[in-house]
């Protein structure tokens, strides 16, 4: 499921350029310390806590990205988009604007052709990965708000065997690999994004110690747990991919909101301990996890509690719990981003 945009606070009457301006203005420290930190891809704009419910505006190196989930931006916005933050930022872009919409799967196909597969890059930490603002899916595919635990992994990934489950276009295992990690293991079903993954580690010479597996992960986690793999659902026999059981000193869980596959659902709302418990078991006693819960419904410290008293059902209780916030391009009103991310100790 699409990382989505919630709508709650009304428009503001200043115009979209002042809006852009006051944002940017907003970001002058982050942005500075982006730019040390080697780091060219940025959330300009968050139309829900800054003026424009339903508008994200992105840098992803040389493109910015324009996003609106209510109703389709009119041009000269998008040109008072262009023009306001090529001059705050003296830099010049090529903008794309991708309208989701109500239902994502029909309105951007109404909208929006895919485009010739050209491919720009941005860079992160020195990193640089594949940022195509259009290509067979709708989300893009570098998660800005996940750079606060890309930068975690970085310094603290070294000498650490790592499973990265539910891997998407492979960022959090490159930011491992490039931070030490002596192998990383990518799991995710769809084979576009692990392409991506693999050419994303390619990319940063990091591929001899980058792994893609493509396959749902739950077989996979709950074989690497040691726990049993249930091969009939619906009547029918599903075929998986086996692994042996095996202790890894990091495990990352980054699932998405919901989907439904071959051997269940995922749902971070109603029942993350389903997807928590295999992941604890695969991780080595004393290793490390960074866990994330990107939906805006599940609060901080229910879902903390909820990590914890799955632990000690598990008897694998969790030693110590570090959140990490999103990084300030990302404002809330109450300080309760959607993302949520811990990096703990088991």
């Amino acid at each position: 499921m699409a990382r989505g945009i919630e709508e709650a606070h009304p428009m503001t009457t200043a115009t979209l350029s002042d809006l852009l301006a006051s944002a940017i203005d907003r970001r002058a420290d982050l942005l500075a310390e982006l730019a040390d930190e080697q780091t060219d891809a940025y959330r300009v704009f968050h139309g829900v806590a800054e003026g424009r419910p339903g508008l994200t505006v992105d840098r992803y190196g040389s493109v910015l990205l324009v996003q609106t989930w209510n109703e389709p931006i009119a041009t000269d916005e998008l040109d008072a988009i262009r023009q306001s933050t090529e001059r705050a930022l003296d830099t010049t872009f090529e903008l794309v604007w991708n309208h989701r919409g109500k239902d994502a799967s029909e309105s951007f196909d109404q909208f929006h052709a895919i485009e010739p597969p050209r491919r720009p890059t941005a860079v992160e930490f020195g990193l640089s990965y594949d940022v195509r603002p259009r290509h067979g899916g709708q989300d893009p595919l570098l998660f800005l708000d996940l750079r606060a635990g890309r930068r975690c992994l970085l310094g603290e990934s070294g000498e650490r065997s790592t499973l990265n489950l539910f891997s998407y276009t492979g960022s959090l295992g490159v930011a491992a690999a490039a931070g030490g990690a002596t192998h990383v293991w990518n799991v995710d079903h769809a084979t576009a994004a692990s392409s991506i993954a693999r050419a994303n580690a390619k990319r940063n010479r990091l591929l001899g110690r980058f792994t893609t597996i493509e396959e749902d992960v739950l077989p996979i986690v709950r074989q690497f747990a040691g726990l049993p793999v249930s091969d009939r659902r619906g009547g029918r026999k599903r075929t998986y991919e086996k692994v042996e059981k095996r202790p890894f000193d990091l495990v990352i869980l980054d699932p998405p909101a919901w989907s439904q596959g071959p051997f269940g659902a995922v749902d971070v709302v109603r029942d993350y301990a389903s997807l928590f418990k295999p992941a604890l078991l695969a991780t080595r006693k004393g290793g490390r996890m960074l866990v994330t819960n990107n939906s805006a419904r599940v609060e901080l410290d229910p879902w903390i509690a909820t990590l914890q008293r799955c632990a000690e059902k598990a008897n694998r209780p969790i030693r110590d719990v570090a959140v990490i916030d999103p990084d300030p391009d990302f404002p809330t009103f109450d300080g309760q981003p959607p993302l949520k991310i811990a990096w703990l100790v088991v």
